[in-house]
C-alpha cells in the first residue's frame, strides 16, 4: 500500500466566467504522505481555494487524476464525492460552519448521524472527540454561548469524529484573535501528534509556519514546495 495518502497528477480547472476563460489550475502534481502538516499559500487569484476545493472533493478537477487515500475521486459523481467527504475528509472552516440551535456535542456528532451509526455509539464517540479538544464541561452549550476559540475547537471536534484520511483547514484562524488563534495552532499541532495527516490553506505566513511543509502556488502553478526547518523552533518559542 503506498504512503501517500494524496496523490495529484496534472490536475487543471477551467472555469468561463461570462466570454472568459480562467485557468484557475494549469497542471498541478503534488503527493502528500500520511501523517505529513502541510500548508498550502499564495496570493489571491493564485489557485489555493481551487486545489482546496479538488482536495476537498468539493469540486471535480477539467483534467489529470486525484487519487485519495487509495481511490481515484477525480471522476466521482456528486454522489460519490459526498460520500468520500464525509468518511475520508475533516473539514475545518474560518466561519465555524456550526448549526446555532444545537450544542456542541450535536454539532460534533452530526457526521456520525451521516454515516448512519447508532446514537449509543454517536454519543461515545462524540464525547471522545469533545475531551480531546477540551470542551467536555462545554458539551451542552449552543454556538452562541461559546467563544471563538471555543467555536472553532468544536469544528475540529466534529472535523474527527469520522476519524478521517486528512483534517482539511481552510484559514482555521480567520476569525479568531492572535492569542486564540496560537491556541489553535496548538490544538493542530497535538492532532498532528496523534498521526492525523493535517493540510491547512492560509494566506497568514505566521500561521503557515506551523506546517513541517510548505506549498505555495501562484497562478495556478506550484511555485515552491519546501521543508519548514524552522517549525520546532518557532513552536517552542510560543
Amino acid at each position: 500500500m503506498s504512503e501517500n495518502i494524496i496523490e495529484i497528477s496534472g490536475i487543471t480547472k477551467h472555469y468561463q466566467v461570462g466570454v472568459q476563460a480562467v485557468k484557475a489550475l494549469q497542471g498541478v502534481d503534488l503527493t502528500i504522505k500520511k501523517g505529513e502538516y502541510v500548508a498550502i499559500m499564495g496570493p489571491s487569484g493564485s489557485g489555493k481555494s481551487t486545489l482546496m476545493n479538488v482536495i476537498g472533493a468539493l469540486d471535480t478537477p477539467t483534467g489529470g487524476t486525484y487519487v485519495l487515500n487509495g481511490t481515484d475521486v477525480s471522476r466521482m459523481s456528486d454522489d460519490q464525492l459526498a460520500e468520500v467527504r464525509n468518511k475520508e475528509i475533516g473539514f475545518v472552516f474560518q466561519t465555524f460552519n456550526l448549526l446555532p440551535r444545537y450544542t456542541a456535542l450535536e454539532n460534533v456528532m452530526l457526521p456520525l448521524i451521516y454515516a448512519g451509526m447508532s446514537k449509543p455509539v454517536r454519543l461515545k464517540r462524540g464525547n471522545e472527540v469533545i475531551s480531546k479538544v477540551g470542551l467536555e464541561d462545554r458539551a451542552t452549550h449552543k454556538p452562541n454561548e461559546l467563544s471563538g476559540g471555543q467555536r472553532q475547537r468544536v469544528a475540529v471536534a466534529r472535523a474527527l469524529v469520522n476519524d478521517p484520511s486528512i483534517i482539511l483547514a481552510d484559514e482555521p484562524t480567520g476569525n479568531l484573535d492572535s492569542k486564540t488563534s496560537v491556541d489553535i495552532m496548538r490544538l493542530f499541532g497535538d492532532i498532528h501528534a496523534m498521526g492525523n495527516t493535517i493540510i491547512l490553506v492560509t494566506h497568514e505566513e505566521d500561521i503557515a509556519q506551523y506546517a513541517h511543509r510548505i506549498i505555495r502556488l501562484r497562478d495556478g502553478l506550484i511555485e515552491s514546495d519546501t521543508v519548514n526547518e524552522t517549525v520546532t523552533l518557532s513552536q517552542q518559542q510560543v
